[in-house]
């Protein structure tokens, strides 16, 4: 070497070590942070990608605490539930003692009536009262509202779930359409005008839902006294009888409800005349011994083929949630029947998606539990058991009493059923996939941005022998010009 103005040798040193220092720099930053990637220039991709998956694991933290909040939501309600559960077994237990007639004094009476009337008005707080975080749970407030239910052709509408487009104003159509009609079980009874005056008696015995009833008539006993002999008893067979208005000469004797769980048996126990019943108010070869079975009806809801028992249908799918119950007596049921009504709103909503969008909510319907509505338009309302009402127990209709509380008790364990559902199969399932999912994004996330502290430890120990390599070289480069002084010498 014997150039002075220009070391090239250092240049080269000081050119490594630059880049030993930088490296070394970037590993203790590394470590120091935990973090491979602290700013674009580190890894551009990776930072793209790392940023998109932190974004995604707040996504579903927010999700898992919907989740979780949708739950305590649920909770609350069915500790509310849960009591009117309870009430209602108190009022089934005081409408039991009640009909005990002959055994209980007017006054007993009225203190029963007046323990009904006090567990209904509690049964009206709770309703009004279970809320969570001020917004009331079991008063209707979550329930959906409807519009255009026609109550002649639909007795009852229940909506349990269903997505609402998020618009302003927005719908959903519901289509009711009647394949097959529901119908009541027939046993035709032959009468020709009067059973013929023999001088003996008749004994059928008629079965229905409800129970069985042996009945006796007299020979030549006019067809509306048969009429009168059957009806007295429909409460304990479930079985009613008139005239047919085809046949005048054949007694109908039908079922109480609609469909195939519906039934009517009668049978000639004793008596001259033989082959008494017909399948048919005209024609048909009769028989001593009948029964018919009621037939439930086909229905599609929003084309759909719904699940019917009698009059009753419902859909449930992913969103949609509906049942309906069609008026037996009504033009609607029938071979081809149709109406139509509108969800317009209503219903709680939970965003259980990592997503804001319409697929990821789901929605909740929960009906009003007051005295006013449970029950249903045909066996009568709760509300009935007050004081002075049809179903009191002191001068109304102990039956009927019955009948609505039998009603109220499966509608509020439906609830509860449906709200257990929810909280376990919906947002138990979810909260767990949630769970799983952010797991497995976290990892994804470490693995692209978070440091290897074996393969930087590493790294930290070549980079700071280079650093020093590069020192001692630079000194020696730095000093090799001095020996340009030996030849000046």
């Amino acid at each position: 070497m014997s150039r002075i103005i220009t070391n090239v040798p250092s240049l080269i040193g000081q050119r490594n070590l630059g880049l030993q220092n930088r490296s070394l720099n970037l590993t203790l930053e590394r470590l120091s942070t935990g973090l491979r990637i602290n700013r674009g220039g580190d890894d551009p991709a990776g930072l793209i990608a790392s940023e998109n998956l932190r974004a995604e694991m707040k996504a579903i933290t927010a999700a898992i605490k919907n989740g979780e909040r949708a739950e305590q939501v649920v909770n609350v309600a069915e500790g509310g539930l849960q009591e009117v559960s309870n009430l209602l077994q108190e009022l089934q237990g005081l409408v039991g003692q009640s009909a005990n007639q002959a055994g209980l004094s007017d006054e007993e009476k009225a203190a029963n009536q007046q323990q009904i009337d006090s567990i209904l008005q509690t049964i009206d707080r709770i309703s009004n009262a279970t809320s969570f975080q001020g917004t009331k749970l079991l008063n209707g407030n979550f329930d959906y509202t409807t519009s255009a239910v026609n109550g002649t052709l639909l007795s009852d509408v229940t909506v349990n779930s269903a997505k609402l487009p998020t618009t302003a104003g927005a719908y959903l159509g519901v289509s009711v359409d009647v394949l097959t009609s529901a119908q009541r079980a027939e046993v035709y009874l032959s009468t020709t005008g009067t059973f013929d005056g023999n001088g003996g008696s008749y004994t059928i015995e008629i079965t229905g839902n409800i129970g069985t009833q042996q009945v006796t008539i007299n020979s030549g006993a006019s067809q509306a006294n048969i009429i009168a002999a059957i009806n007295q008893f429909k409460e304990v067979t479930g079985v009613s009888a008139a005239q047919n208005g085809t046949n005048t000469d054949r007694i109908e004797l039908r079922s109480r409800g609609f469909g195939s769980d519906a039934f009517v048996r009668v049978k000639e126990l004793a008596g001259t005349t033989s082959n008494l019943l017909f399948s048919a108010a005209t024609g048909g070869t009769g028989t001593d011994d009948y029964r018919d079975a009621g037939r439930d009806a086909t229905l599609l809801i929003n084309g759909i083929q719904a699940t019917t028992n009698g009059l009753t249908a419902r859909v449930s799918s992913d969103g949609f949630d509906v049942s309906v119950t069609i008026d037996g007596d009504s033009a609607v049921n029938m071979t081809n029947g149709n109406t139509n009504f509108y969800i317009t709103g209503g219903g709680a909503t939970f965003s259980l998606n990592p997503t804001v969008n319409l697929a990821g909510k789901v929605s909740l319907g929960i009906q009003s539990v007051s005295s006013g509505n449970l029950g249903n338009a045909v066996t009568g309302y709760l509300s009935d058991l007050k004081s002075g009402q049809a179903a009191n127990v002191t001068t109304g209709d102990i039956d009927k009493a019955q009948t609505i509380i039998d009603a109220a008790i499966k509608q509020v364990s439906g609830l509860r059923g449906r709200l257990g559902a929810f909280q376990s199969n919906t947002v138990g399932a979810t909260v767990r996939s949630l769970g799983i999912s952010f797991e497995n994004t976290a990892a994804a996330e470490s693995q692209i941005r978070d440091t290897d502290f074996a393969a930087e430890t590493a790294s930290l120990t070549r980079s700071q022998i280079l650093v020093q390599a590069a020192t001692t070289v630079l000194s020696l480069s730095n000093a090799q010009p001095q020996a340009v002084l030996a030849l000046l010498g």
